[in-house]
């Protein structure tokens, strides 16, 4: 069963107030490309997480965000130098009494100086505990990715083997109707050029050789041996449970490629028809080839 490389995923985990979410979005690229939005306290597991990542995905263009939200704690996010305080404090008192100015120093005072506040320091055990709730809604998202990329990959496979099937249908037909067309395309030039020509200033033989060489380049047999040979292989991939998206690619150029050939030699406008039916198919299978894991 094939898989999509379009896709999304998000998983939660929370405990002791403190809650982590994952969202994983992702489309199709030649190769894995997996780029992160986490918080600061999270950069530097950004390889980690990305080593999770990939025993789930192989193919396709990540984008994962990585949001921590400690609002049920009741503990701010920031707190207070109270060292610095107590100096602008001290600093403070000492200007009044410069300036006797009775005015009392307010909590509105202190507010005016930025630097009093930062960011409070996460304890070890708040750190390790982020980690372990981030590892765990991203292995969530990653499952629930995974899933989604199944599911749109059933509709790939099933699409791709009405198409593929289409195309097998337009080369029986096509080849029912070249069968016998040597001998007859062959009979048709000889009787053709006699008529031209005057026999007694030809050899037989070699108009005959001449003709035979010409039809012979007419013939499409091997082109179309060697298209079903292709389809065969397609469809045995498109069952393949690994990552095929860039076999089914390079087999979906090369019927393309024999389908052409068989469209140039076939000299014949019925015949035409039919390997433009089996490009309209080919090309949508193409098309559809590009999103394939």
């Amino acid at each position: 069963m094939i898989t999509s490389m379009t896709g999304f995923g998000r998983g939660e985990a929370s405990s002791n107030g403190i809650n982590v979410t994952v969202e994983l979005k992702s489309v199709n690229s030649r190769y894995l490309d997996i780029s992160f939005r986490l918080p600061q306290s999270l950069q530097e597991k950004e390889l980690d997480l990305k080593e999770q990542l990939q025993e789930h995905v192989e193919r396709g263009k990540v984008n994962a965000t990585v949001r921590v939200d400690k609002a049920d704690t009741g503990e701010p996010e920031i707190t207070f130098n109270k060292k610095l305080v107590a100096g602008y404090k001290k600093m403070l008192n000492d200007l009044r009494d410069a300036a006797g100015i009775e005015e009392p120093i307010t909590l509105k005072t202190f507010l005016q100086f930025n630097d009093i506040f930062k960011s409070r320091e996460q304890d070890e055990e708040t750190i390790e505990l982020i980690w372990e709730l981030t590892q765990e809604s991203m292995e969530s998202a990653a499952k629930e990715l995974k899933g989604m990329r199944l599911q749109e990959g059933q509709q790939l496979e099933n699409d791709l083997n009405q198409r593929i099937d289409h195309i097998e249908e337009m080369l029986d037909v096509i080849q029912k109707k070249t069968n016998g067309r040597a001998e007859e395309t062959k009979k048709q030039l000889l009787e053709r050029i006699n008529n031209l020509l005057d026999n007694d200033k030809i050899d037989p033989d070699r108009l005959e050789m001449e003709v035979a060489v010409l039809v012979d380049k007419m013939d499409i047999t091997e082109e179309i041996v060697r298209t079903q040979s292709h389809i065969k292989f397609f469809r045995k991939a498109v069952n393949n449970n690994n990552s095929v998206g860039r076999r089914l690619n390079f087999l979906s150029q090369e019927i393309n490629r024999e389908i052409n050939t068989i469209g140039s030699k076939a000299n014949d406008s019925e015949i035409s028809q039919y390997v433009v039916k089996a490009k309209e198919s080919l090309e949508q299978i193409r098309e559809q080839v590009q999103n394939v894991e």
